[in-house]
């Protein structure tokens, strides 16, 4: 199945016993399905995958794999600093069926791009599901070099990148580097339409845990060319794409969504709710861009 267009980053719900709430999971991606999202990714860090168990985290997955039943892909995320141990997340998501995996760079260890080299080549022997590689810097301390995925888009499996540098210099880089059937999505809602512009495959998406239709209308728009026409839904949501990260994703989007009534707005430590200053603000960006349409 392609991994081409709007990507959702689910957020994971969980009761207030910050247990999993499985019955919420379910409408969230049945909603993000009936929206018209091109693909979902459950169990990326917007999902507070640091904070979830091994078990929760095949749960979270297998059922976005059955509430998704072929209607559109699931790129399942498997990341982090223990090769080993990703492989083996790796192996145990492709046995539940998913269509691919994002993995992120492992963090704190900080490798070098050798090691980076390394580490994603091990991981594709490993399986035969597709890779796509997640670069975000300001998070994990390590950016992945567009000589580093000029090499990485040879191995067979590994078809793509979430680059969330914020650099859009180093993704015009990557995008010239690459082959052209290389995936490069933009880890930013805000420089999606550039990206593409520039030649990049769509986006993998915060804010269309809260907008999916518009978030992939925009993304269509732009990969059919019709430009204008995204500009005015970029125009119109970039608010919400800048007030998600007002403070550390996902706690502005799980807080929009407990505004929406989408569901119930429980993080677990060291995530906490936003300040209410802020939750204000998110709340005045929903009125005027989102609930008052």
């Amino acid at each position: 199945m392609s991994f081409q267009g709007c990507g959702t980053a689910l957020v994971t719900p969980f009761k207030q016993d910050h247990s999993l709430d499985e019955e919420t999971l379910r409408r969230l991606v049945r909603r993000q399905i009936d929206e018209g999202i091109h693909f979902l990714v459950p169990c990326g860090t917007t999902g507070e995958s640091p904070t979830l168990t091994r078990e929760e985290h095949l749960r979270v997955v297998e059922i976005t794999i059955e509430e998704a039943n072929g209607k559109c892909p699931v790129l399942a995320g498997a990341g982090g600093y223990n090769t080993k141990e990703v492989i083996e997340l790796a192996r145990e998501v492709e046995r539940l069926g998913a269509d691919g995996i994002l993995s992120v760079t492992p963090y704190y260890n900080r490798p070098t791009q050798e090691g980076l080299y390394q580490h994603y080549k091990y991981i594709a022997e490993s399986i035969e599901l597709p890779i796509i590689v997640y670069s975000v810097q300001g998070r994990t301390g390590v950016n992945v070099e567009p000589a580093t995925l000029a090499r990485l888009a040879e191995i067979p499996n590994i078809i793509g990148v979430k680059e969330a540098s914020g650099n859009i210099s180093q993704m015009a880089s990557v995008i010239h580097r690459v082959p052209p059937g290389f995936l490069v999505f933009s880890g930013d809602d805000a420089i999606t339409l550039p990206i593409i512009a520039l030649g990049g495959h769509g986006t993998i998406s915060v804010v269309s845990n809260q907008i999916p239709g518009p978030m992939s209308r925009l993304v269509q728009f732009c990969l059919d060319g019709s430009f204008a026409e995204a500009r005015k839904l970029q125009r119109q949501y970039l608010p919400l794409m800048e007030i998600n990260f007002i403070e550390s994703n996902p706690i502005p989007v799980k807080a929009a969504l407990g505004l929406m009534g989408l569901l119930d707005p429980v993080f677990r430590l060291p995530m906490v709710p936003p300040r209410p200053e802020n939750l204000s603000r998110i709340e005045a960006v929903l009125r005027s861009s989102v609930l008052a349409n």
